[in-house]
């Protein structure tokens, strides 16, 4: 249990000016192109120009191998993987490699982030059969889409003789792939498969202490993060086990997160210059990165480095967010409030050849002629020195000191050395503006969105920066007047316009979760309906009746050998464990028994299951801590309700959710406790209050952290 769940977090990676007519450019030809120029992936787009005649995942493609009777060539990658694009250049633009593919196979080449469902199944199916996966991701299926045979990078020699022996077979002796695909079709549906525990559910503290405690072993307690490398951030373990350093006043656990969050935005994953975090490091101090930045991790790391500045009060995670959202709005944010998804890892060198983490590195000389009179001094605060060397004399910039600490050791004020940072970083932004950018990935994920919205909550919550909620409500009024269509269904994608893609439980879960926050937020009761709106089309479109769980794809949804069901936590929470979370919420704000009960049943369909690895279910096991101690009911009724709210979120009470109106409402919590005269706090714990209250100090002292 312990390696299949780190391979898959391990495998988890990756001005213009008006010109008239006669200046404007010719069009560029090319003498190959596929079906995929129609698509708005610039995953896909980036192979229109193949020799081979690719498809893109669709009913026509599926309809048109059942026709011709061919094998399917699944090719499975995303635009900021660095391998996706070493065997694109060395097999998919090769002439001599197409002509194999085309003319034997149906070639379909998909986007992992925008089909997740698809990638799921021969992910699943490459493991089966290798034992490791990855991207490209690439396998064999028959017409039908069974998958035969699969892996994930080839050199070309070895791809095409795979290729070859597999369309001898087909030819030759087809029964023989027949077997294995009635064999390899069977362990990807009963792979991963969750049943319905009968057990009543039991929850308790000496269990998640017990838990926690196994899970130290793998704990860096130095470092921070997992022991060894490669070093992911994976922020909902972090989340978790802040939120139970607090609750069991485990000092051991509180100081090894703050170890990992310092270490992190210290280290070289963290982009020094122009903020933000990339996918993982590579190494076990947090230095080189594969450096690509992803939406999806910035998003969690934004809300999780809020909430730790919440409990803590340090200064470095409040800088961490105020500087990844600068990033975020800056190279990942369009004008309607929409996030893209993507940086590449790769951009031009100087030779003008793709390299991984060119745009990002420095020489010395390099920063000498930027940084001038001041290089001596900064070279010590980042390191320009041997531990922060990367290679060939290049420098990944990487802090070893606190501010404070660097202004003890080398005799200088914080009010000198804290002018001079910014002017740095200032400088070697402007230096870095004028190298090739990382390639965009400008498509938009719903669900990525709704981690960055969530991510802008839980910054406005935390610091009162009317910014963060404005950028929070423009990304929630795409996603709910974009994104959202007229049957409470959602799209997954959009491009240029365009959106075409169903959503899958992640999609909802995530967004139900951001509008729930939202609320929390703003007391605007829209979001809160609209969350409970997504949910109940969850449980209409993707709830197993029989295992009380849901699927990964709605009911709706064709052209899928099997469903699957998403249950282990990864780099983003599994989409059960956020909907189990969300119907927790929903439960309280709308006395639903229901909710709270199918809440129940599936954390206690993975208890057993997740005991044994803490950090595959680390979200599961901040729902478990809702059903460990008081979880607190707090409504704020009355015109002051948002300015006290304020004073409340000041601080951690990791074990609350808040209701709140200015107003009469018909919110289960909230209803005939509004008072025109004076705004009311009421603390209450499964429905039973304490005395309403007009001081927050007294609301505050009411709710114990603890467990």
């Amino acid at each position: 249990m312990q390696k299949s769940i780190l391979l898959l977090i391990i495998i988890s990676f990756l001005s213009c000016k008006s010109q008239t007519k006669q200046e404007m450019p010719k069009p560029e030809k090319h003498k190959f192109t596929n079906a995929l120029i129609k698509e708005t992936s610039p995953y896909l787009l980036q192979h229109a120009h193949n020799p081979v005649n690719w498809h893109a995942w669709n009913e026509e493609t599926l309809a048109l191998a059942k026709k011709e009777n061919k094998l399917m060539l699944i090719s499975i990658g995303y635009a900021a993987c660095h391998w996706c694009h070493v065997m694109e250049h060395e097999s998919f633009e090769d002439e001599e490699v197409a002509k194999i593919m085309n003319e034997n196979y149906i070639c379909i080449k998909v986007d992992r982030e925008e089909r997740p469902d698809v990638d799921q199944i021969y992910m699943n199916a490459v493991q089966l059969m290798t034992g490791r996966g990855g991207w490209p991701l690439n396998c064999i299926a028959m017409p039908d889409g069974r998958p035969v045979w699969g892996g994930t990078y080839f050199p070309k020699n070895n791809w095409m003789n795979a290729l070859q022996q597999l369309a001898k077979i087909n030819k030759e002796e087809p029964q023989k792939l027949e077997e294995q695909a009635t064999k390899l079709h069977e362990g990807v549906v009963n792979s991963g498969l969750v049943f319905f525990n009968t057990d009543k559910p039991n929850f308790t503290k000496e269990d998640l202490k017990a838990m926690v405690t196994n899970w130290q072993q793998y704990m860096d307690f130095k470092m921070g993060g997992r022991q060894g490398s490669p070093k992911f951030p994976m922020p909902n373990n972090t989340q978790f086990l802040l939120r139970y350093a607090y609750q069991a006043n485990d000092i051991k656990i509180k100081n090894y997160v703050n170890t990992t969050l310092i270490k992190m935005a210290f280290g070289g994953i963290y982009d020094q210059v122009g903020g933000g975090f990339a996918r993982y490091s590579t190494d076990s101090k947090w230095h080189i990165p594969h450096f690509e930045k992803m939406l999806y991790d910035n998003g969690q790391l934004v809300s999780l480095y809020a909430q730790a500045y919440t409990a803590t009060k340090n200064e470095l995670y409040k800088e961490t967010v105020y500087e990844t959202t600068q990033f975020v709005e800056r190279e990942l944010m369009n004008d309607v409030g929409a996030f893209y998804s993507s940086l590449d890892a790769d951009s031009d060198n100087e030779q003008g050849k793709l390299e991984e983490g060119a745009f990002y590195v420095w020489t010395k000389t390099e920063l000498k002629n930027v940084l001038q009179g001041d290089f001596n001094l900064f070279a010590e605060y980042y390191n320009i020195n041997d531990y922060g060397e990367w290679e060939e004399g290049k420098f990944n910039l990487i802090r070893t000191k606190s501010v404070t600490d660097f202004c003890n050791e080398y005799n200088i004020t914080e009010e000198k050395l804290l002018p001079k940072i910014k002017k740095w970083k200032n400088l070697l932004l402007e230096a870095r503006a004028q190298k090739p950018r990382p390639r965009l990935d400008d498509k938009t994920l719903t669900s990525w969105n709704a981690l960055m919205l969530k991510g802008y909550v839980d910054a406005y919550i935390a610091f009162d920066d009317q910014h963060f909620l404005d950028i929070a409500l423009k990304n929630a009024h795409f996603i709910a007047n974009v994104q959202l269509k007229g049957d409470g269904s959602l799209y997954r994608n959009y491009k240029d316009g365009k959106s075409s893609i169903t959503a899958y439980l992640e999609d909802y879960a995530t967004v139900a979760d951001a509008f729930i926050e939202l609320y929390q937020a703003t007391l605007d009761e829209k979001w809160l309906k609209l969350a409970k709106q997504l949910t109940n089309y969850s449980l209409d479109h993707f709830f197993d009746d029989k295992s009380r769980m849901f699927f990964f794809t709605s009911d709706l949804e064709t052209g899928l050998i099997t469903r699957k069901m998403d249950v282990d936590d990864n780099v983003i929470p599994s989409s059960n464990s956020i909907t189990a979370n969300n119907l927790f919420k929903l439960a309280h704000y709308y006395s639903n028994g229901t909710y709270l009960a199918t809440a129940q049943t599936m954390l206690n369909n993975v208890k057993n299951k997740a005991s044994q690895y803490g950090s595959g279910y680390s979200n599961w096991y901040l729902l478990y801590s809702n059903f460990v101690g008081d979880f607190y009911e707090v409504a704020v009724v009355g015109q002051e309700a948002k300015n006290q709210l304020k004073a409340i979120n000041k601080q951690f009470i990791p074990n609350k959710l808040i209701a709140g109106s200015l107003t009469e409402s018909d919110l289960p919590l909230l209803q005939n406790r509004f008072f025109k005269e004076e705004t009311k706090i009421f603390i209450c714990v499964d429905g039973a209050c304490q005395m309403p209250t007009s001081d927050v100090d007294k609301a505050i002292k009411m709710m114990k952290v603890a467990f």
